[in-house]
């Protein structure tokens, strides 16, 4: 215990060194205390990252999520809010029926299931939106047309537009303006109506009945992922709490779909359904559709994506049956016997559907990017079942690639999780993977002055993710050896001197770029790059990474939080700062 405190205290120096420098627009987690807030103004021309700084202003998700979970007696007020602004920003919720919605939610899966519904309907010659969080490295990608993020020219155009309104109206209305994810919601909506979208396919933030998406009235069609357990403060810490929270996005008359659920769950969305009078569908297994080309091949990765693209392909046949034949609303269906439950009907799949469940892409989830002799495995899981999945696909994919290797493989474990959930559960479950090396770093781009305002997260301080990293550090090594009471290997300046000379298998880094280019040891040309910062390291550390130097190929594979991924995908593939 003595260890970690001065190691914390040491990790607070840090932060503090941090601090005295300009690190506005460089560092993901700084606290709001560290950056102006004061409004930028509006000025023809103005820079894209001028305009996401003053989005940033309004980043407080954290207080807006005590906010619920102090009025959880009155979570309408939520709603009630959002309509606010939305009318303060000149739009209606009549207009939204127009946008012709699909809308998702769930706890794992429904962004995939947007990926794949989008890209199907896309396919037909439908020009789309798509609403999702989180963003990986650019705060655009949440809202695309085409299957592409805005550009930075019309994210700019449309923000000012609404900014605009509702700064011209915070002081009759007690100088309030919508937080981050609203604010974005809203944006979004308007985004899609400017630019004559086919339809908009929106996924929940968080849980569905009083999500801020939810002021949607008449969706065409809503569909829910696979259920479990996350951001329990808010939703409730049981399956059926969440089940009634996701089931809030059923709307009388509006055909709804779910892939299997757990029992409780699934009983839960039937009253739901029943309650709101909204038609239920389960859908079919994958296996159970018909094509004339035999399986059915997916773009993403992983067998738990059977479900998200059953799951996909009812939502689309649902829209393009609406969309082509308005005068037939009804719906294949057989019903199992003794039981009151709807299951969806399999059907044959169009060659245009099957080339959309081929082509889907949807980064950060189950991906593989190689480069060179080092293969990166990406999934931003961070709920225990995601993580379970997350694990299956994992094992399979670097199977493949050990089995193709002409030499020894390292196997690293890049690590970071935030917020509620239990990291040392997720952890326990990578243990049987045998990484060669867990490396733990907090979800911070770079410790360099970059200005890379779109991963900016004021809800968090350095310290805490500093302290957050020495737990997940410590619960690996308590679960990967117990009784070895090894101190960290903290790569952070001024820290702790090595206690003895003994091999460690767990480092803690400052920043996911000085994670990266350890653990890769130079063999990653995108990480060489000389415009890249090195953060120097002592001889004995650069030592413990003679394994990683010697091995034909270095497998990693990074976990544990969608924005460690997007971190990492901003390094790895630097977005064309021209769109």
């Amino acid at each position: 215990m003595v260890l970690l405190s001065q190691v914390v205290r040491r990790g607070s120096g840090f932060a503090a060194r941090l601090r005295k420098q300009d690190w506005a627009c460089s560092l993901v987690g700084l606290s709001a205390r560290y950056y102006s807030t004061k409004t930028a103004p509006e000025i023809p021309g103005m820079e894209y990252q001028d305009v996401i700084c003053t989005l940033n202003t309004l980043q407080t998700n954290a207080s807006a999520l005590e906010q619920v979970r102090r009025e959880r007696s009155h979570p309408q007020l939520q709603l009630h809010a959002m309509r606010g602004f939305l009318e303060r920003a000149g739009l209606t919720v009549e207009e939204l029926d127009h946008l012709n919605i699909i809308h998702v939610t769930g706890t794992k899966g429904k962004g995939s299931t947007c990926a794949f519904t989008e890209q199907i309907l896309r396919s037909y010659g439908f020009r789309t939106g798509f609403y999702s969080s989180p963003h990986l490295v650019q705060v655009r990608e949440r809202i695309r047309i085409n299957g592409q993020p805005i550009g930075k020219e019309l994210f700019t155009k449309y923000f000012w537009q609404i900014y605009g309104r509702l700064d011209e109206t915070k002081d009759a209305h007690g100088r309030t303006m919508p937080a981050y994810f609203r604010f974005l919601t809203i944006l979004a909506f308007h985004v899609f109506l400017q630019e004559k979208v086919d339809l908009a396919i929106i996924e929940v933030g968080i849980g569905g009945a009083y999500d801020c998406t939810n002021i949607i009235r008449t969706p065409w069609v809503c569909g829910i992922s696979s259920l479990g357990i996350d951001h329990t403060q808010i939703l409730g810490d049981t399956i059926e709490k969440i089940a009634w929270q996701k089931g809030g996005i059923f709307k009388q008359g509006v055909p709804a779909f779910t892939v299997k659920q757990p029992e409780g769950a699934l009983a839960v969305l039937k009253d739901r359904a029943r309650e709101i009078k909204c038609p239920l569908w389960v859908c079919p297994e994958l296996e159970d559709y018909q094509a004339d080309c035999g399986s059915v091949h997916l773009g993403l990765a992983g067998h738990h994506q059977h479900s998200n693209a059953s799951l996909a392909l009812q939502l689309s046949q649902t829209w393009l049956q609406r969309r082509f034949l308005s005068a037939d609303k009804t719906f294949r269906t057989t019903t199992h016997e003794n039981s009151s439950i709807l299951q969806a009907s399999s059907f044959k799949l169009s060659p245009i559907m099957v080339k959309g469940l081929a082509d889907t892409e949807w980064p950060g989830r189950n991906q593989t990017l190689t480069h060179g002799a080092v293969t990166y495995f990406l999934d931003g899981a961070h709920t225990m079942r995601s993580m379970q999945a997350c694990i299956r696909w994992f094992r399979e994919m670097a199977a493949q690639h050990e089995r193709k290797s002409s030499g020894p493989v390292a196997r690293v474990l890049l690590f970071n999780a935030t917020g509620e959930r239990d990291s040392a559960a997720m952890l326990k479950l990578l243990v049987p993977c045998h990484f060669d090396y867990a490396v733990f770093c907090p979800n911070i781009t770079e410790s360099i002055s970059s200005c890379n305002a779109d991963q900016q997260n004021f809800n968090v301080s350095v310290e805490n993710m500093l302290t957050r990293c020495l737990d997940n550090e410590r619960s690996w090594r308590l679960h990967n050896s117990a009784g070895d009471n090894r101190g960290p290997q903290l790569l952070i300046e001024d820290s702790l001197p090595l206690l003895q000379e003994r091999k460690a298998d767990t480092l803690v880094f400052p920043c996911i770029l000085s994670a990266l280019q350890w653990i890769t040891q130079g063999r990653d040309t995108v990480l060489a790059d000389p415009a890249k910062s090195l953060l120097p390291v002592s001889t004995s550390i650069s030592a413990k990474g003679a394994p990683l130097r010697e091995a034909t190929e270095i497998h990693i594979l990074i976990t544990g939080s969608l924005h460690l991924v997007g971190g990492v995908l901003k390094h790895l593939e630097p977005p064309d700062s021209s769109n």
